[in-house]
């Protein structure tokens, strides 16, 4: 498995008309697409989360890219719900902030640029927290259509602001909830 099948999995072929697109797949909850990344890229998954794949960094910035996916998307999707979901954002965010002190971010294509963003969005960390509203600013003020994605990272910085951390995570982690995190998680729209 290369840094190319992943890239190809989540965006498309290059040469594709997908490509560059955003996909349903990507912010919704399917079981059957949760299921294919299980099945295809489990042991890919579970490398990364141990420290691997980091040769992909030479690959330069879609290889970059194509581990970023592995930690903070592919987690997510193939560990849905679980604590283990959560298992690669350290790595993750590293990876990116390594790849936007680069400058390298700025050669992927819009698309791709908004998961390189995603670890900064997913951190429970608040200064990562603001970081993230400024790429997300720069991404939607360069690129018509990424508007809802910064009105999603304006979101998770005021769930960080708020609490500190992001409360519907806690019951998968084993964290005691608040009262107002609970009052909280009980609005429509809370989880995300």
């Amino acid at each position: 498995m290369q840094a190319q099948d992943v890239l190809d999995f989540w965006f498309g072929p290059q040469d594709s008309a997908v490509y560059g697109s955003q996909r349903p797949e990507w912010f919704g909850k399917d079981p059957a697409f949760d299921a294919e990344i299980r099945a295809r890229f489990e042991p890919l998954i579970e490398r990364a989360v141990n420290g691997g794949l980091r040769d992909w960094d030479a690959l330069g910035p879609r290889g970059k890219l194509a581990r970023i996916l592995v930690l903070d998307q592919f987690t997510r999707n193939a560990w849905r719900d679980t604590a283990a979901a959560f298992q690669g954002d350290v790595l993750a965010i590293g990876a990116a902030q390594q790849l936007v002190a680069s400058g390298e971010d700025m050669q992927l294509v819009p698309a791709e640029r908004m998961f390189a963003y995603m670890p900064y969005e997913h951190t429970e960390d608040a200064a990562m927290q603001e970081k993230s509203v400024r790429l997300f600013e720069a991404l939607a003020r360069e690129h018509p259509g990424f508007d809802l994605v910064l009105d999603y990272a304006h979101r998770h910085r005021g769930v960080i602001a708020r609490f500190g951390r992001f409360p519907h995570r806690n019951p998968i982690l084993g964290r005691t909830s608040t009262e107002e995190e609970l009052a909280y998680m009980s609005l429509p729209g809370s989880g995300f």
